[in-house]
């Protein structure tokens, strides 16, 4: 075939090509389709099915401009996206084939990847779609594209690490083909979920992938950042494939401004910036894969060192563990121990009060959240499960997953989106057999406990002895050292006393020895002593200095915030004590004598608050610490009950508390509070500062989703109470994505929130023909019309069903959204309004409706 003449032959496995020579990805699929005959709505699967001639010319134009890998016509060949089109049984069929069409064409001039895209479904908790649903249909699709010879797996534009962790995870366990792993960002330098480039990195690296990186989001420019942050925190090959510019449509073209000479420039620049795979995605030709190709030729990738970063993440944070970072630690609160309400919510699979203990620690300062459901006679698998999906539903940081039940472990590793760590294994054979395996395959970190078989040594050096085995053993399993955390086991000064400082020399030993993380359960050495909490302070600033990295404390004790925070300024771990002196900026100290052995103080005017030998506001009773230690939050635990119900609805959907809202709401109703008051004095005013959180990023779209469901309850709880004209004065609102277009996950969220607004919302899908849209029209006289897109080809549709709105003399209004879309496409084709995002949309349906 004419177009493989003259191409280098690919004799080396990727890893060491890429450590040789940038390797040049393929141009947009999609984009050459559509120049083949493909029309709008068809399923681009089917048609490369049908006409398999069509791909092999494409694959040759590519090989021919100079790529190294073509990506097979596969995007969508999950069968979740196939079931759109009726084609959910032909998965196999389909990536077969267009592996076979790919290979036939490459030769041994490219190599194949099979590319796997999205499935369109969102993740617990965010949406209804689990782990194993994921991890199925990719698994499906891997393994026949690796069946009919695939050389490798490109996974691009996921808009979710969740999802994209799923992907990967199914294609490692099931091929051993290298993985090529992208993500798509948003204009403001995260995912849709919320993500970051270096918090993706983290994650994605963990797990093992060949090279990480993005595709799509924009052009060049927009991704050249997103390549710097992912190269400032790993050594791992980056990958980058940017749309060929943002597309506009004119006269009835659709066109990508950037050119091949300015794509080839780009080129250069994403090369500096650490890329060693570069192509394109939307709009690129071979025009652009041949210009980007000639000016690469012959230039050796960057030299980048292997980076050891040792973090955890959540979806959109992370927390870096180094001596340049600030001390953190882990909130040990959510642990049924002693603690008979927890346990009891825990067994009962209410996880109300787990979610709660979970918001109070973040908001207490806690970086990490340890999570425990040691309920005995439960079905501990499941429960932990709940315990997980709760508390990302109420907090996103990373977490420490507290079990010996391995079940329970690789539960909580598939419903948690992230790097978390295992708590815990120990140095018996038989449980890093069941741990360690997990941890390599979730790319979760491991807490390895200084015990084996025999029980804890007595001295730092067995404990030692141990810690360099279960080093051994992670290796083996193919961890890195960032993989491990050691806790050196803290024993109780009351009963062992002589061992105590033992702990604290394993911990300089594991440390200066290995370089590996520390960890310490600070609160075990004071068991069975009173004022245990001078001893826990005291003992956890010598544990501090010593080295240790990740201490597990309750984070409502007010001595151990204070040690923490005076030790990040001893130890130059809080530059210009910035963070002590915020918090105590304000404090006034006594006279010594003013302060009583046992008393309480204010946190922040330092006034003793005890009152005849009894703490104010409770005593925690897994501890007996202080569970409220300060003034503010006294009077928090002691007005919530009296606490205005108003604020504690706005506040419970600010916090998404779906679990709360509708008791709430019904209080509020048999106080005699007025239905309508309560919508537009606690329900809007909440959701409204959730959007205002939201554009300051602050909040991201799982937190803005949650918060939508608890209005969405809270609405429907007092709907019954209004008078039929409260009901509709919101308007309605038809939504559609237009004829040829079947995605829809914008479409879904704006209408979830312009739900949540009180609007009346009618969702006609995807794919719906302009007639149909205004028959809908006519028949719920709607006050507005929100039209979606997604693809430059269907963009044309909204201007058909405006000038159909028109001719019928309709007074509706029309709203216009999609990734494709400008202001200025918008005002073209007569629409009223333009929205970016969903809370844009309900800004804009809300002046639309006159409301504002």
């Amino acid at each position: 075939m004419f177009w493989v003449k003259g191409v280098k032959h690919l004799n080396k496995d990727l890893a060491s090509l890429l450590r040789e020579r940038i390797i040049i990805l393929d141009g947009a699929m999609g984009t050459m389709l559509q120049e083949k005959g493909l029309r709008p709505g068809d399923c681009p699967e089917l048609f490369g099915l049908e006409h398999p001639e069509v791909l092999e010319e494409i694959h040759g134009q590519y090989i021919e401009a100079g790529a190294d890998i073509i990506q097979t016509n596969t995007f969508g060949a999950n069968r979740f996206k196939l079931a759109e089109y009726g084609l959910q049984d032909r998965v196999v069929e389909i990536n077969k084939a267009a592996v076979k069409a790919a290979k036939k064409v490459a030769g041994s001039g490219a190599l194949v990847a099979i590319d796997i895209g999205p499935t369109g479904r969102l993740l617990q908790p965010a949406g209804n779609t689990t782990f194993d649903q994921l991890y199925e249909a990719f698994r499906e699709q891997v393994v026949a594209g690796a069946e009919a010879g695939a050389d490798l797996v490109s996974i691009e534009t996921m808009t979710d690490i969740g999802e994209l962790r799923a992907a990967v995870i199914a294609a490692r366990e099931n091929t051993d083909l290298p993985i090529l792993a992208h993500l798509t960002f948003e204009p403001n330098g995260r995912t849709m979920m919320g993500t970051s480039p270096a918090g993706a990195a983290l994650v994605l690296e963990a797990l093992g992938v060949t090279a990480i990186g993005a595709n799509c989001s924009g052009g060049p420019k927009e991704l050249l950042p997103v390549i710097e942050e992912m190269a400032r925190v790993t050594g791992i090959f980056l990958s980058v494939e940017p749309n060929a510019g943002l597309p506009k449509l004119e006269n009835g073209r659709t066109i990508f401004p950037e050119t091949p000479e300015s794509m080839a420039v780009y080129a250069l620049s994403l090369r500096e910036a650490g890329a060693n795979l570069i192509g394109g995605c939307c709009g690129t030709t071979p025009a652009h894969i041949r210009a980007m190709a000639e000016i690469l030729r012959g230039l050796p990738p960057v030299t980048r060192r292997p980076k050891r970063v040792r973090a955890l993440a959540s979806r959109s944070r992370y927390v870096v563990l180094s001596e340049d970072s600030p001390l953190h630690f882990i909130g040990e609160r959510i642990n049924p121990t002693a603690r008979k309400k927890l346990g009891q919510d825990i067994a009962q699979g209410s996880m109300a009060m787990v979610a709660e203990e979970a918001r109070k620690q973040v908001e207490a300062g806690a970086p990490l959240i340890d999570v425990n459901v040691g309920v005995p006679g439960i079905d501990e698998p499941s429960a932990m499960e709940k315990a997980v999906i709760a508390v990302q539903s109420a907090v996103d940081v990373p977490i420490s997953i507290d079990s010996a039940n391995s079940a329970a472990v690789e539960a909580a590793l598939k419903a948690f989106v992230g790097r978390p760590l295992i708590n815990s294994t120990t140095g018996e054979q038989k449980v890093l057999e069941r741990i360690l395996p997990l941890a390599k395959k979730y790319g979760a970190a491991v807490l390895g406990l200084c015990l084996d078989e025999k029980g804890i040594p007595s001295t730092a050096g067995e404990r030692f002895e141990i810690a360099v085995r279960i080093l051994e053993q992670a290796r083996l399993y193919g961890l890195r050292e960032e993989d491990i955390y050691i806790d050196c086991l803290v024993k109780t000064a009351g009963a062992e006393q002589a061992q105590v400082m033992e702990t604290i020399k394993c911990v300089r030993m594991v440390r200066e020895r290995l370089g590996l993380a520390t960890v310490l359960g600070i609160s075990n050495v004071s068991h069975g002593l009173p004022a245990r909490e001078i001893l826990n302070s005291t003992y956890l600033a010598m544990a501090l200095g010593s080295g240790l990295d990740l201490p597990i404390i309750n984070p409502f004790d007010q001595r151990i915030r204070e040690v923490i925070l005076a030790s990040g300024v001893l130890l130059n771990r809080d530059i210009s004590a910035r963070k002590f002196v915020g918090e105590f900026k304000d404090r006034t100290s006594l006279p010594s004598e003013a302060v009583r052995p046992g008393s309480w103080v204010c946190e922040k005017c330092n006034i003793p608050l005890l009152v005849a030998g009894k703490p104010p506001g409770g005593v925690d009773d897994a501890s007996r610490l202080p569970v409220v230690a300060g003034e503010e939050k006294v009077k928090q635990e002691e007005g919530s009950k009296g606490a205005d119900i108003a604020a504690r609805i706005e506040e419970a959907v600010v916090k998404g508390e779906e679990h709360l809202i509708v008791g709430l709401v019904k209080e509020a109703l048999a106080a005699g509070i007025a239905a309508l008051e309560v919508v537009n004095k606690s329900l809007i005013p909440g959701i409204e500062k959730v959007g205002e959180l939201y554009e300051k990023q602050e909040y991201f779209l799982p937190q803005l989703m949650l918060s939508a469901e608890t209005m969405k309850k809270g609405f429907a709880t007092v709907r019954p109470f209004l008078t039929q004209q409260a009901q509709q004065q919101f308007g309605t609102i038809i939504m559609a994505t237009v004829e040829g277009d079947i995605h829809d996950i914008g479409k879904n969220i704006v209408s979830l929130m312009l739900e949540n607004y009180g609007f009346k919302v009618i969702d006609l899908g995807k794919n719906v023909p302009a007639q149909r849209i205004v028959e809908e029209a006519v028949r719920s006289r709607a006050d507005i019309v929100g039209l979606s897109a997604l693809m430059t080809t269907t963009m044309p549709r909204m201007g058909e069903v405006i000038e159909k709105l028109r001719e019928k003399g309709l007074g509706c209004r029309v709203m216009v959204g999609g990734a494709v879309l400008t202001q200025e496409y918008a005002e073209r084709i007569g629409a009223d309004a333009y929205a970016r995002d969903a809370r844009e949309a309900v800004i804009k349906a809300r002046k639309l409706c006159n409301l504002d």
